[in-house]
This record gives structure tokens, sequence and C-alpha cells, in this order.
């Protein structure tokens, strides 16, 4: 079977990729004691209906959520299964805001404090995510985003499939993606924000396109760049990364980086990979 540990902190949108996963056809379980993994495995891989696909819900409602969970792992590693930790995030203050505008009581807070919580629970997390295979940001995303972030992963690098690529455009004014494996700085490049019959436009299009790549050191970055990627990317493959998310940045994440990032785009499609592209800040500029 291929199971997917979901965890990660309260509000990150846990419950919103298990929905996601039960949309595509998985068998899940929330709130399940660490201990009973091995059983609860057992008994859904002798059932008679074949079950390929289980995503067991994992975080710190449980009790002993925290005890014994790498013995665990392992022994239903050993018994043949596929595991894979996805591990879900976000920023303190994104956390806060959501507790807020939904009005709920933090499970790991006795006193009702939200950022209390939140602190103890990154502390006992702290080991699961060490441990994750992806650790999935979801401060910038939206409910929608989330879960055709989820399904790409499913569909697409996890369970030995081939491995997924996001490339993402992002400006260091709103900060680096916490999930980006890869960063790259382009704001070295010429900036079309100074130039202004450009400034009002992305970097979709033509013309701001044209201006970007018409600089020699964009051409020079630009090959030195995918050289780099020929190279790395095999060893991720080898190491078995399932998805690996390559964040570029300018500094408000409209121009420069939407540019390289769309020839990046175009670079890796003739790779044999899963291949997904967004431009988190192009429309907050």
């Amino acid at each position: 079977m291929r199971i997917l540990i979901i965890t990660g902190l309260s509000g990150s949108g846990k419950s919103t990729a298990v929905r996601a996963l039960e949309d595509e056809g998985f068998f899940c379980q929330d709130n399940l004691p660490v201990a009973l993994f091995p059983t609860f495995v057992d008994l859904v891989d002798n059932a008679k209906e074949r079950i390929r696909d289980v995503a067991l819900v994992m975080d710190i409602r449980g009790r002993d959520f925290n005890k014994g969970f790498e013995k665990v792992f392992q022994e239903i590693t050993e018994a043949g299964h596929l595991v894979d930790i996805l591990f879900f995030d976000a920023t303190d203050e994104v956390l806060i805001r959501r507790f807020s505008e939904t009005r709920r009581r933090h499970p790991a807070s006795d006193s009702g404090s939200v950022p209390e919580g939140i602190r103890f629970e990154r502390q006992q997390l702290a080991g699961l995510r060490s441990l994750a295979t992806q650790i999935i940001d979801t401060s910038e995303l939206n409910v929608h985003q989330l879960k055709d972030l989820v399904i790409t992963l499913v569909k697409g690098g996890v369970g030995g499939r081939d491995m997924t690529v996001h490339l993402q455009s992002f400006g260091y004014r709103f900060g680096i993606p916490l999930e980006s494996d890869l960063v790259m700085d382009v704001r070295f490049l010429p900036n079309p924000y100074f130039i202004p019959e450009l400034k009002q436009y992305s970097g979709l299009d033509p013309k701001v396109r044209e201006y970007v790549l018409k600089h020699e050191e964009t051409g020079e970055f630009l090959a030195r760049f995918k050289n780099l990627l020929e190279f790395l990317l095999p060893g991720y493959r080898r190491e078995g990364k399932s998805y690996l998310t390559i964040s570029i940045g300018c500094t408000g994440g409209r121009h420069r980086s939407v540019v390289i990032t769309e020839e990046i785009k175009e670079f890796l499609k003739r790779q044999q990979l899963n291949l997904k592209a967004s431009h988190r800040d192009m429309e907050k500029g």
C-alpha cells in the first residue's frame, strides 16, 4: 500500500488535504493513536476489498502522538508498504488569523491562547517535521490552491512515480516561500519596474519578457542555471525525492522572476518529469 501520514500545525490545512485525498480515492483515518497504526494497516491490507491508498492523520490531538512514531513508521515500511510524511505548516501570523476567523480554540493551549498553543505545538512536532518527505507551507494558499497542490503530489510524485517539480516566482518583499528546496535570486537583472512604459505590465507580457531577455547577463545566467538544473535533477531523482520546489525571486515578484520562471518552465518541459508553475506574488504589486 501507499500510506500518507498527514501531519502538521493546527490550522495549516490538514482537513482540506484529507478531503482532497478522499476525492482521489484514498481511505482516510483521522486521529488514530500511533500505537494502532501497524494493526490498522494490517487490517486494511487483509481486507476483502483491496485498498491501495491510505492516509492517516497524525497530530497533537492524539494521545501519546509523539512517542514511538519512528519505530512504528519503520515497522510499516519493513512490511513492504511505501510511507510518505506530508507536514503542513504556515507562519504564526497566518495561523493566528485563521483561528481568529473561525473562532476555534487551539487544541494545544489549555489557557486558550492561540500564540502559546502554536509555540507548544511547534516544539512537540519538531521530530515529525524532521522526518517529513515534503513540508507544505500553506501561508499563501487558498483552499482551491491547496487541494490542487495535494492532488499534484498524489498524482505526480508521491508513491514512487516520477518526480514533480514546482516552479514558482516570488517577491522578496513578501518573504521567501518556506517550502522552497532551491531558491534563485534574480534581483541582479535589469528591472522593468523602472521603465515607465513597462512598469504596469507583468512578466507574462511580451514587452516585459523581451526587455529582460535582451540583456547579455540574462542569457548567461539562464545558460548557467539550466546547466545547474541538468546536474541537480538526476541526483534528486536518484535520492528518491518525489517533489522539488524551485523558487525564483525578484524584488516584487512581478517582472524579472516571472520571466525567468517561464523560461525555465519551457526548458524543463523537455525533461521527463511532472511540472507545475505558478507566480505567487505577481498580482500583489
